[in-house]
C-alpha cells in the first residue's frame, strides 16, 4: 500500500504530460462547440432559415454526435488514443467553420452532421485516454477534466461575444478556431500515452469474468441517460422556470442557468477529492440526492432568491455524477474501455437531447414546475441504483511467483 500511495503522489513526466494533453482536449472540445454555439444566431441569418427549422437542423447535430461515439470507442480500442484522440480533435475543429460558410439548409445540415460526428469521436477517445490517465495516478482525476471542458465553454461565450460585438464575420471567428485546434491536435499528439500492450496474455479465466461484467456497462449507460437528461433541463428550462414562475425579467431569469452552471464548474473540480476520500459510489448516491432536492426546493420555492438557491443545489449536485460513470466504464475492462465509454457516452448524450423534448410536451398537460418532478425522479432513482458503481467481484486466481499485479483504477467501493 505504501508503495502504491508513493507512486500516486509522485507520477512519472510521462503520465504528466499526459494528463496535461488531455486537459487541454477537453478545454479544446468545450471551446469548439462554444464557438459554435455562440454564432448559432450569425448563421441562421446567412442561411436564411427559421428557428423551426434550425430545431429539426440541430438534430443532425446530435446524430451526428452519436455516430461519432459509436465508432470511436471500438477504433480508439484497436488503434489506442494517441491516435484517435487527435483525429477526432482535428476533425471536430475543422468542421466548426462549415456552418460559417453554408448558404442554405442543406449545406448547414451536413456541415452540423460532420461537426457533431467530430465532437462525438473526440469526447469518447479523450475521456478514454482520461480513464488511462486516471488509472496511471490511482486515484479520481476524471471531474476535473469534465471541468475544463466547461471552463473552455464559459471561455469561448467570452472570446465570441467580444468577436460579434467587434462586428467579426462568423467564417473569421469560427476559422480561427479551427485553425487553432488543429494545431493544437499536432502539438498535443507527443504527449499522449500510446496504446497499451500486455507484457503477457490474461490468464484464461479473466476473459469470462469481463464478459459478466458486461451488463453492468448496461446500468452505468442506463444512469447516464437520466442525469444527463437532467443537465439538458437545466440547459434549456431553468431561465423559462423562473420567468414563468415568479415573472422574472430576462436577465433576472437568466442567472439560474448562471447558477447552475457555475454550481456545477465548481463542483467538478472538487468532486475528485471527494470521490478520493469517499468513493465514486456515495458521490453518485449523496450527489444525485442533492440534485434532486435542490431542483425540487427550486420547484416549490416562494421566491426568486429561494429558486436560485436549489438551481444552484441542482448544479453542485449533479456535477461529479456523470464523470463516475464515465470512470466506471472505462476501468470496467481495460480492454474495452473505448467501446464502454461509448455506449455509456452515447445513451448519456440522447439523454440530454432528450430532456428538453421531453419537458415541452409535458407542460401542455401540466404546469412548468410540475413537469420539473420528471428529473428529480430521474435523481431520485440515481441516487438509489448508485451501487451500479462497485465492480463486479474478480474471480479468484491461483497464486502465481514472480508476478506483481497490475495497479487498478480508483477504489470505487462505499
Amino acid at each position: 500500500m505504501k508503495t502504491e500511495n508513493a507512486a500516486c503522489a509522485a507520477p512519472t513526466a510521462a503520465l504528466r504530460r499526459a494528463r496535461w494533453a488531455t486537459t487541454a482536449c477537453f478545454a479544446l472540445n468545450g471551446f469548439v462547440m462554444g464557438m459554435w454555439i455562440v454564432h448559432i444566431p450569425p448563421v441562421e441569418r446567412r442561411t436564411g432559415i427559421g428557428h423551426d427549422l434550425l430545431g429539426w437542423l440541430l438534430l443532425l447535430l446530435g446524430a451526428g454526435a452519436f455516430a461519432g461515439m459509436r465508432l470511436a470507442g471500438p477504433l480508439t480500442d484497436r488503434f489506442g488514443a494517441r491516435r484517435t484522440v487527435p483525429a477526432g480533435a482535428a476533425l471536430c475543429s475543422a468542421a466548426v467553420l462549415l456552418p460559417a460558410l453554408a448558404t442554405g439548409a442543406p449545406a448547414l445540415g451536413g456541415a452540423l452532421l460532420l461537426l457533431g460526428f467530430g465532437n462525438g469521436c473526440l469526447d469518447v477517445a479523450m475521456n478514454t485516454h482520461a480513464v488511462r490517465v486516471e488509472r496511471g495516478y490511482g486515484r479520481p482525476v476524471m471531474s476535473a477534466f469534465h471541468a475544463v471542458f466547461s471552463i473552455g465553454g464559459a471561455l469561448a461565450a467570452l472570446v465570441g461575444a467580444l468577436a460579434l460585438g467587434a462586428g467579426r464575420p462568423a467564417a473569421a471567428t469560427l476559422g480561427a478556431t479551427a485553425f487553432g485546434g488543429l494545431l493544437l491536435a499536432l502539438l498535443l499528439t507527443p504527449a499522449l500515452l500510446p496504446r497499451e500492450h500486455p507484457a503477457a496474455p490474461a490468464p484464461p479465466e479473466a476473459s469470462p469474468a469481463r464478459r459478466r461484467a458486461a451488463p453492468g456497462i448496461g446500468m452505468l449507460a442506463a444512469l447516464a441517460f437520466l442525469l444527463m437528461l437532467c443537465e439538458g433541463v437545466a440547459n434549456d428550462w431553468s431561465a423559462l422556470h423562473l420567468r414563468d414562475s415568479f415573472g422574472a425579467p430576462p436577465a433576472t431569469a437568466a442567472l439560474a442557468y448562471g447558477a447552475f452552471a457555475t454550481a456545477m464548474t465548481a463542483g467538478r473540480l472538487l468532486a475528485d477529492r471527494i470521490a478520493a476520500r469517499t468513493g465514486p459510489v456515495a458521490v453518485l448516491r449523496h450527489g444525485a440526492a442533492l440534485a434532486g432536492a435542490g431542483l425540487a426546493l427550486a420547484v416549490a420555492a416562494p421566491a426568486v432568491p429561494v429558486a436560485l438557491a436549489g438551481w444552484t443545489l441542482f448544479g453542485a449536485g449533479l456535477s461529479g455524477c456523470v464523470p463516475q460513470l464515465f470512470s466506471a466504464a472505462g476501468h470496467a475492462d481495460p480492454d474495452a474501455a473505448g467501446a464502454n465509454v461509448s455506449r455509456v457516452a452515447g445513451l448519456g448524450y440522447l439523454g440530454m437531447l432528450a430532456g428538453p423534448a421531453v419537458i415541452g410536451p409535458l407542460t401542455r398537460l401540466v404546469p412548468l414546475g410540475a413537469a420539473l418532478l420528471l428529473p428529480v425522479a430521474c435523481c431520485a432513482f440515481a441516487a438509489l441504483a448508485a451501487p451500479a458503481l462497485r465492480p463486479a467481484p474478480a474471480p479468484a486466481e491461483p497464486a502465481r511467483t514472480g508476478v506483481s499485479s497490475p495497479r487498478r483504477g480508483p477504489v470505487a467501493g462505499r
